[in-house]
């Protein structure tokens, strides 16, 4: 065994093998333990949204975009690197699930440390939670070269290229403070390292994920940020304290968006219809502006019912945009990752000109929560009309 898996895998090895799984696996879907995850990232994913809330509710504005999409970042790439690599060996051994308690742990103490990234203060207590993910994913993947023989390789690759990408985070945090002039130009650089990470490791031999098994995942995280969306609602409704026509009128447009923007994305299972690398990847990252958009759509109902009730004093537009832009967002990555590729003609481009719209509704409109309700049910009635009945498959072809 020693000459095998040689000695930089003699540890793991002790522990435990984790052999691929069959990627035509028949009914295959989320298990128990990966909705337990999901609930884990759905905490981080609150937090999230609840400073973006914040800091646009104090006209923090760019300051709080950046700082919610650096938050959710962190929250998304962990939730994705377990993802995708528990789709393809997923064993259900203890040892397997037991390092997934430990990453789900560290999903929690990230989310603890997400409201202090959007102070000036180092955010030592999400970082501390995002190393214990990582560190828990290079253990699995030395498992994974332990036990796939075929792709070996490129399991080392995943776990070299998340342990330097950990080593940066840590440096890059550590030694600078975030409110210095070159931080967003390093955290962007680490961005992009992370996003190359599967390119680089993968550029030889893929993983057999389970198509299946990942769309149902996706589809999972989406019901997330819908879910704080809900949340939103819920604190519109009780804020009122007695009943009251305003409250129950915005909360009732704020659940039309949310019931369209679930129709809009589950109205057809055609999803990531190729297995080739770049398609992949356009594919799982465009559902980081998706699902990160879907989280800002909560925070913009928030801010929303803040103006409503005064409690802040940003302009009325601004409030507007907070709910028109995320939704803007939404529709124009689920363009990317799904309705480029399985309609033609005028149907194509049903989601682009929605987007387009719902912007000038919040930039020209009189009354734009209105509007943007109005034209999402609109876009939710043209796709059953106008939708294909079938589309094509061409799922497992490059």
């Amino acid at each position: 065994m020693g000459r095998l898996i040689g000695p930089p895998l003699a540890f793991p090895a002790m522990i435990f093998r984790l052999t691929p799984r069959d990627q035509h696996e028949a009914n295959r879907s989320s298990t128990s333990l990966e909705l337990m995850f999901d609930l884990a990232t759905a905490v981080a994913v609150a937090a999230a949204a609840h400073g973006l809330a914040q800091e646009v509710g104090s006209g923090h504005i760019a300051a709080g975009a950046v700082r919610f999409a650096g938050s959710f970042f962190m929250a998304w790439l962990a939730w994705a690197n377990y993802t995708w690599f528990a789709s393809a060996y997923d064993n259900k051994s203890t040892a397997f699930r037991v390092l997934t308690m430990i990453i789900m742990f560290g999903s929690l103490v990230l989310a603890a440390g997400i409201q202090i990234t959007y102070s000036d203060q180092p955010i030592w207590l999400a970082l501390a939670g995002f190393v214990i993910m990582r560190v828990g994913m290079i253990i699995l993947w030395l498992g994974a070269a332990n036990g796939d023989r075929t792709a070996r390789s490129m399991a080392l690759r995943y776990a070299v290229g998340i342990g330097t990408m950990q080593l940066y985070w840590v440096m890059v945090i550590v030694i600078l403070p975030p409110q210095g002039s070159i931080y967003p130009l390093l955290f962007v650089l680490g961005v992009l390292g992370e996003l190359a990470v599967p390119a680089f490791a993968e550029r030889q031999t893929t993983t057999s994920w389970h198509h299946g098994h990942i769309v149902d995942r996706y589809n999972m995280f989406n019901i997330i940020v819908l879910g704080e969306c809900f949340a939103a609602v819920a604190k519109i409704i009780a804020d009122s304290g007695t009943p009251d026509l305003g409250h129950f009128w915005l909360a009732g447009l704020c659940s039309v968006i949310a019931f369209s923007m679930w129709g809009l994305y589950f109205d057809r299972k055609e999803q990531l219809l190729r297995r080739n690398l770049g398609s992949v990847l356009v594919w799982a990252y465009g559902h980081y502006v998706l699902f990160a958009a879907g989280a800002a759509t909560a925070a913009g109902f928030a801010v929303f019912l803040a103006l409503a009730t005064k409690r802040v004093e940003v302009p009325a537009q601004i409030a507007s945009f907070a709910i028109a832009i995320p939704i803007a967002l939404y529709l124009g990555s689920l363009w990317l990752v799904r309705d480029r590729a399985i309609h033609h003609g005028a149907t194509q481009w049903l989601l682009v000109v929605s987007a387009a719209l719902i912007l000038a509704s919040a930039a020209l409109a009189p009354h734009p929560a209105e509007v943007i309700a109005a034209l999402l049910v609109l876009a939710v009635v043209c796709r059953q009309r106008l939708g294909p009945r079938n589309a094509k498959k061409t799922e497992g072809h490059d």
